[in-house]
């Protein structure tokens, strides 16, 4: 049952609140005088409307938008007359005194291209130049869209100050700022048109799977850092919010054809082809009414995972040999033989059954036990426990880990991705200012995702759904996410599950110890024992490509993983959420203030394949609410922001999360800015009721006392991950090495960050942005490797000890800090950009899962232009990042530093109102990866023709 905190704030807390509303009072507050204004705001040069405009009151702070008519119409509580501010993308902003309402108002906004003069939203939720913002932010436009020299807009988002992205496939990268990088990040936000982009029960953005297609996209807005303050839970890392144009200003018929090639050098795949269709049409009527269409598809065939280094999973570490050197070879991305075993325990367990059977059958014969002689002559005669026992005896079976023969993932896999999404949206404007909205945005496809296993995403698909009623100073909006795996798999326990289909292990291991004492009877050395012994165990396996491979290969991932005895998923998790927020700028003279909040529930819907929620139903339910207040002072140059919401999941006390800011204009076009916010994240669905077996004797768990319970965590203690490792050194022969790991109970995690920044104009075409940060954690949550049961002791030795992957939170401070600095230059019609970061962590106890995943030193350089000849276009863009260390429950390694150069030319074509482009991504086709056990990623080579009738129109 939820309990609003209201007895137990602490005084900071309390004071921060008070402070708010003091911040807000005016108390020479005229009397308000409601009155309208209406007016039409055009192009100076084409008289042409401007749509998109921005028309605010400056001495209340009020502001609205023109139509796609140019037109707005504001109230004003105020005795005139008035000031109006009135300021658009690419143009001069402008001022202008109302001293009546009887007229239209006409204002002309004269063009000009002075970058840092782009209007972003996302920051404090209300409109402002990004030279104010409060915090770190980055802004592509629409004309940046058009030029991105990368496949797709969202590929070219690696390109912004700060960001790192983590490609697992040709259709799925994940985004990341500011440290903790990972292939699915759960630190990171994502929202498309104002719905989180997460797949609910995954707990992050699939990409852009589920997205907004190049036609379809206006503006993209990357806050860098935590944004609880404004958003909630998660995105403590960073939050990306995506824009759609808007039926009404982007009218017409969009459509666009790319194709181009892979694999070029046929280094680890045929060279292939691959496909990128586009379709958008928008349309209105009367002002009034609003639609658009979009459908695109995408089909290539996709990177190659082909790491085959030998990896040592117990440690987390790579070692030396391969398949054909190493009997316990353990592939990176060769699946089926994480299985393994001691054969000198194997033989141990075959010699102690046949003693133990041999001992109850006499003993039923003769009703005596017998005698150590008796027992001694079977184990040396008997043909199925002789061999063990004599080669134990006589020390010719080693103390040595044999796995099974894995698969390679390109066995196990269709790497054929595709990716097919739609949407639509219908707009009403039931008046001048109030607007609903209905939109929906549905895709499916196939690809590949790396978590502690491999998995395959076929068929995967995600539908969002909103409906939304907005004005110039609220919005309402209620939307659903509805999550179905499809055909989705785990290509590593399809491996496992086909090798048991073929020959079980309780039956492999004894017959691979078997075949090995043969070829040392023959005279094998050690080698060439293992080699004979693999080949005459692993006779008949079902070979990659074989009738009875793919039999099985349908059978197994046809079946749900747990009960069903397969590899499949059955994830119908849906995500619904309720979000309000009313602007009372206007209220109180030359204040900005704002207050929201929201209501959102996850119904987890797994059938027991991720979830434990075979048998039960399983719901998370969480709330907030937050207050914004913005204000000048000083003749306006200084902007002071304070923000304070509150948040709470049913399964964890309320969090509060404050943020603080000043901008201070230091000069004309030179903005300081000084802000401290605390940020937070929940744990997620899977941290909370996760139970999903990813291996034999492994299994990712959630961390709330029932998932505990069911597994007696709290009562059968487990082993730290340190303290096993030196306990299996020691050839489990000094159980004191083991230390107990104290669980405790799980706690959402927060953040403390501290950023000062600036950004300015040096001059008319030289923009600058630079900023300094610093985070301090609480409660941090990662993951930690724990052991169970630590001594084998099953009946054939091969069952390990279990191993659990959880989410805890430290009880140490963790803390990161860094910097970036961004410049952008334009001369003439050549623009030039850069920018370089550097992240960096602090220390993190031992016991946890280092999951930092980010390179110390990233950097990018670009140059681009316009019109250099009659109606062409070009865009090269370098970006070259540092090595550092991949740690993941898949593997632990080296990702080696990297560098990679896009570029485009474009030449219009304004009889056919289209724009052709030639363009290559990573062009010199030097292959890199972004995290181990993801593939290689090469160059991409494509023709694209863009047709766009809303670009010609003037």
């Amino acid at each position: 049952m939820y309990q609003f905190p209201t007895l137990y704030l602490r005084k900071q807390w309390m004071l921060i609140l008070f402070g708010l509303i003091a911040f807000c009072l005016d108390l020479n507050q005229a009397k308000a005088q409601n009155q309208k204004v209406n007016g039409k705001v055009i192009d100076l040069r084409t008289h042409e409307p401007v749509s998109g405009a921005w028309v605010k009151v400056i001495e209340t702070g009020r502001a609205t938008s023109t139509n796609e008519k140019g037109l707005f119409q504001l109230l004003i509580s105020k005795s005139l007359p008035v000031k109006l501010k009135v300021y658009a993308i690419g143009y001069k902003e402008t001022e202008l005194s109302v001293f009546n309402t009887d007229t239209v108002l006409m204002v002309m906004l004269e063009q000009q291209h002075i970058i840092g003069n782009e209007v972003v939203v996302s920051a404090s939720r209300i409109p402002e130049h990004i030279l104010e913002s409060p915090v770190a932010i980055e802004r592509i436009s629409v004309q940046d869209i058009a030029k991105t020299a990368s496949t797709s807009f969202y590929e070219s988002l690696v390109n912004l100050k700060g960001i790192e992205q983590s490609t697992q496939s040709f259709t799925f990268k994940s985004l990341n700022t500011r440290g903790f990088n990972a292939n699915g990040n759960v630190r990171f936000n994502q929202f498309v048109d104002g719905m989180d982009n997460q797949a609910p029960g995954l707990n992050f953005s699939v990409g852009n799977i589920v997205g907004i297609s190049d036609l379809d996209m206006e503006s993209a807005e990357l806050i860098s850092g935590t944004s609880s303050a404004l958003f909630g839970a998660g995105g403590v890392n960073g939050t990306l919010l995506l824009h759609s144009k808007d039926p009404f200003k982007y009218q017409g018929l969009s459509m666009q054809f790319k194709t181009g090639v892979n694999h070029v050098d046929r280094k680890y795949s045929p060279m292939t082809d691959w496909s990128d269709m586009q379709f958008r049409y928008a349309k209105a009527w009367n002002n009034k009414w609003a639609f658009k269409t979009n459908v695109s598809y995408v089909k290539a065939a996709d990177w190659v995972a082909h790491d085959y280094a030998n990896y040592d999973r117990t440690n987390m570490q790579m070692k030396e040999g391969n398949r054909l050197t190493d009997p316990a070879y353990d592939g990176i991305n060769s699946y089926g033989d994480e299985i393994k075993a001691n054969m000198k325990n194997v033989a141990q367990a075959v010699v102690q059954s046949g003693r133990e059977a041999f001992i109850a059958q006499y003993k039923n014969q003769t009703g005596t036990n017998p005698s150590e002689q008796d027992i001694e002559g079977f184990l040396t005669s008997n043909p199925n426990v002789s061999p063990f026992y004599l080669g134990l005896q006589g020390g010719v079976i080693p103390d040595q880990e044999v796995s099974r023969t894995g698969y390679e993932e390109q066995e196990l896999v269709d790497y054929t991705t595709t990716s097919l999404r739609t949407s639509g949206a219908l707009h009403y404007k039931i008046n001048a200012n109030l607007e609903a909205i209905g939109q929906a945005y549905w895709g499916a496809g196939s690809s590949i995702y790396t978590g502690a296993d491999r998995y395959s995403l076929m068929n995967f698909n995600l539908g969002q759904y909103k409906l939304e009623l907005k004005g110039n100073n609220f919005f309402l909006k209620a939307y659903t996410t509805q999550e179905r795996s499809g055909d989705a798999y785990n290509a590593t326990a399809l491996a496992s599950l086909m090798n048991e289909r073929f020959k079980p292990s309780t039956q492999w291991f004894p017959q691979y110890i078997g075949n090995y004492l043969a070829g040392k009877n023959k005279g094998y050395d050690d080698l060439e024992a293992h080699q004979a012994a693999r080949a005459q165990t692993d006779a008949g396996r079902f070979a990659a490509g074989s009738e009875e491979f793919n039999e099985a290969k349908a059978d197994i991932i046809s079946r749900a993983i747990g009960p069903e005895g397969g590899a499949k998923f059955k994830d119908k998790t849906n995500l619904w959420h309720y979000e309000g927020m009313y602007s009372f700028s206007g209220w109180i003279p030359q204040v900005d203030l704002i207050a929201g909040a929201s209501y959102r529930r996850y119904a987890l819907n797994s059938g027991g394949t991720i979830f434990d929620d075979l048998i039960r139903r399983l719901s998370i339910s969480e709330y907030g609410a937050y207050m914004q207040a913005t204000k000048k002072f000083f003749d306006e140059k200084l902007k002071a922001t304070l923000a304070l919401r509150y948040d709470k999941n049913e399964n964890f006390k309320g969090t509060l999360s404050p943020r603080i800011s000043g901008v201070w204009r230091a000069a004309k076009n030179h903005y300081v800015r000084l802000s401290y916010q605390t940020g937070f994240r929940n744990p997620t669905a899977q941290a909370q009721y996760l139970d999903l077996l990813v291996r034999a004797n492994s299994r990712l768990i959630g961390a709330l006392p029932e998932i505990l319970d069911k597994y007696q965590l709290q009562t059968n203690k487990p082993y730290t991950d340190i303290s096993y490792r030196s306990y299996v050194a020691s050839g489990y022969a000094d159980p004191s090495l083991l230390e107990v790991y104290p669980l405790g109970k799980l706690k959402p995690e927060q953040v403390e960050a501290y950023e000062l920044g600036y950004k300015g104009l040096l001059t008319k075409d030289l923009y600058v942005d630079a900023y300094y940060y610093f985070n301090h954690y609480t409660d941090f949550l990662t993951n930690t490797v724990l052991w169970q049961n630590p001594t084998p002791d099953n009946i054939l030795g091969m069952v390990s000890p279990v191993r659990y992957e959880i989410n805890v939170n430290s009880n140490q401070k963790v803390k990161s800090r860094g910097w970036a600095v961004g410049v952008d230059y334009v001369l003439k019609k050549w623009k030039f950009t850069g920018n370089i970061s550097q992240d960096k962590l602090g220390k993190i106890p031992d016991e946890f899962f280092n999951t930092y995943n980010t390179p110390a030193y990233r950097f990018n350089v670009g140059v681009s232009g316009n019109e250099l000849f009659k109606n062409t276009g070009f865009n090269l863009i370098y970006r070259w990042q540092d090595q550092f260390v991949w740690r993941s429950g898949f593997v632990v390694g080296h990702v080696p530093a990297y560098g990679t150069l896009d570029g485009q030319f474009s030449f219009k074509l304004p009889s056919y109102q289209s724009v052709l482009k030639i363009g290559a991504a990573n062009m010199l086709n030097k292959y890199y990866i972004t995290s181990l056990g993801n593939p290689a990623v090469g160059g991409m080579y494509y023709l694209s023709l863009v047709f766009d009738s809303h670009l010609w129109k003037k």
